[in-house]
């Protein structure tokens, strides 16, 4: 099938023809969404829809830091994307993760009384497994359809070396964080080059280094890392993300300051996190659960805000209803989930 449009750019004919050429992989019960309020006592959410194996929970109407949780490091594990705070132990956070959600206690930072929280879940491979593709032995929980894995693994002190990532495809978006350091969050971005990097826990634009992915990037197996990201025996998480047609992707847009600017992603997202990264602006996050002018920031605390024009999901990608998250200009990063 070919099509041809003369009000489509070259861009978005590629994205339609490739959607065409690869038809999508039924991916179902790998993302969810949930919204719950905090009641300061130990309780289940059991509206996930699957026993997720990465938890991201948020306070919407308070001042809470971000806190991550997943599978492979077990839970009651917490980092924090807007912090560069080492892994800490909350034995009354996110306490289990369970058939169809996760149980709570009363932490103030996940289940405060009277707090609005959101809790972005996705499925990986549940129990971790050894992988000997890079010259440094990971662990990992991969969900190939889905494109999603979480890569667990000790640095070993060497100037470069590859970690085995568990995907079919090369990770185009992966976040990055050392356990047991105060230490930023490096994140890798395909649209970026391997020769630059972002920060997860603030809003820098992209700078160039060559000790994080040693100007080099992933494969179908492992992705490559530097002295930045391989300290000696310090233990490191990476969350893996690549874009699987129908399901998710890893993309940017240049920002027209205008309504419209629509990406084309072959589905429907429900969930949108994204950065400029020409600019020093802050991260964003979208979802289908909050309304598409509600966002928050992971590189800051702060409550959710409301921005003056918002981003619309359509069938098969999203549109910009105005200036916001589409700066003029700015070039930006995205994932978008399905």
């Amino acid at each position: 099938i070919r099509i041809y449009n003369s009000a489509l750019s070259a861009e978005n004919v590629t994205a339609l023809y490739n959607e065409i050429e690869c038809p999508a992989v039924a991916v179902t019960n790998a993302f969810n969404t949930v919204l719950y309020t905090g009641d300061a006592t130990a309780r289940s959410i059991t509206t996930v829809g699957f026993k997720p194996d990465f938890t991201w929970t948020k306070s919407r109407n308070g001042g809470n830091y971000h806190q991550l949780f997943d599978s492979v490091r077990g839970a009651t594990k917490a980092i924090e994307s807007d912090t560069t705070f080492a892994e800490s132990t909350e034995p009354t956070a996110l306490t289990a993760f369970d058939t169809d959600g996760f149980s709570l206690g009363s932490s103030g930072n996940v289940n405060s009384s009277g707090i609005t929280y959101v809790a972005w879940n996705w499925k990986a491979g549940s129990t971790a497994v050894s992988n000997t593709d890079g010259t440094i032995t990971s662990q990992v929980s991969a969900n190939v359809d889905a494109g999603f894995s979480i890569v667990s693994y000790t640095g070993g002190n060497n100037t470069e070396d590859t970690i085995g990532h568990g995907l079919d495809s090369a990770p185009e978006l992966i976040l990055f964080k050392s356990l047991s350091q105060t230490a930023q969050w490096e994140v890798y971005a395909e649209p970026i080059g391997a020769n630059n990097y972002l920060t997860l826990n603030d809003s820098n634009a992209k700078a160039a280094s060559i000790i994080r992915f040693r100007n080099t990037n992933p494969t179908n197996e492992v992705f490559k890392v530097g002295l930045a990201l391989n300290g000696n025996s310090i233990p490191y998480i990476a969350y893996c993300f690549t874009s699987k047609p129908g399901f998710s992707k890893v993309g940017s847009y240049t920002g027209t300051g205008a309504s419209g600017n629509v990406q084309y992603v072959g589905f429907e997202p429900s969930f949108i996190m994204a950065k400029a990264y020409t600019n020093s602006e802050d991260w964003f996050i979208i979802d289908n659960k909050r309304g598409n002018t509600k966002y928050l920031k992971p590189n800051t605390y702060a409550a959710e805000a409301t921005a003056g024009a918002g981003i619309n999901f359509l069938s098969n990608g999203f549109e910009f209803t105005g200036g916001s998250f589409n700066n003029s200009g700015m070039s930006f990063i995205y994932l978008a989930i399905a």
